[in-house]
């Protein structure tokens, strides 16, 4: 058991996107999120309380009532996004206001703040000049401190991983992790050989990185209200 909760716990995710005031097609950017953000609605449809929208033109967010896809909802985003880099925070809590299903918009409590501070934590990261600072961060309210500290540990070490992903690298690995097959039906979508694909997740840590991936899911997979 990773976590141990006092409360009925929501799952926030904010998203802010780096450096979008560098972006030339910043039109062309917000576009393509708002595809994307419409497709993980409907995707991820039964974990979702309030759809993923965005609230400013860099940012967006959504509220899930378990913690089954955190990670996949993650990673859908950020690999139908790049090369865009998103920044996530995860914030684990109550939420005190109503909750409107069709826009994650004007509700509020522990679960939002958690994941505002972690947005934060990035930030304040990112000019620090850290190397390797992770671009997601979870934040639980309540006493879950060791888990806590154990996932972004994970997540800085994932970090560090796949910064060194050369872009084929990141092609295969991606593809892997999106249809959770084997090397040769990755061979045949990509139209390269078997030992092309083997050769890439070697070099790219594939396996370690999904090892962590799961690990961090088993975690949050603990994750779910009592009245859904």
């Amino acid at each position: 058991m990773f976590f141990f909760f006092f409360y009925n716990p929501y799952i926030a995710i904010i998203g802010d996107i780096k450096e979008s005031r560098k972006i030339k097609d910043r039109k062309g950017t917000q576009d393509k999120l708002l595809e994307v953000l419409n497709e993980i609605n409907e995707k991820y449809e039964k974990d979702i309380s309030s759809k993923f929208m965005i609230t400013l033109g860099d940012e967006f967010q959504g509220l899930l009532c378990n913690g089954t896809n955190v990670i996949s909802i993650i990673f859908d985003i950020e690999r139908k996004m790049f090369p865009v880099k998103i920044r996530f925070g995860v914030g684990i809590g109550e939420i005190t206001t109503d909750i409107n299903s069709e826009m994650a918009i004007g509700a509020d409590g522990p679960g939002y703040y958690k994941a505002r501070d972690s947005i934060k934590y990035l930030k304040e990261n990112e000019q620090k000049n850290k190397t390797n600072s992770s671009n997601i961060r979870i934040d639980v309210d309540g006493d879950n401190e060791n888990t806590t500290v154990m996932l972004n540990t994970i997540l800085s070490l994932l970090t560090a991983i796949k910064e060194l992903w050369t872009d084929r690298q990141r092609e295969i690995i991606w593809d892997m992790l999106a249809h959770q097959d084997g090397q040769k039906n990755a061979a045949v979508r990509l139209n390269i050989t078997q030992s092309a694909v083997q050769k890439s997740l070697a070099n790219g840590k594939y396996y370690a990185y999904k090892e962590a991936i799961e690990t961090i899911e088993k975690a949050l997979d603990e994750i779910r209200r009592k009245d859904v």
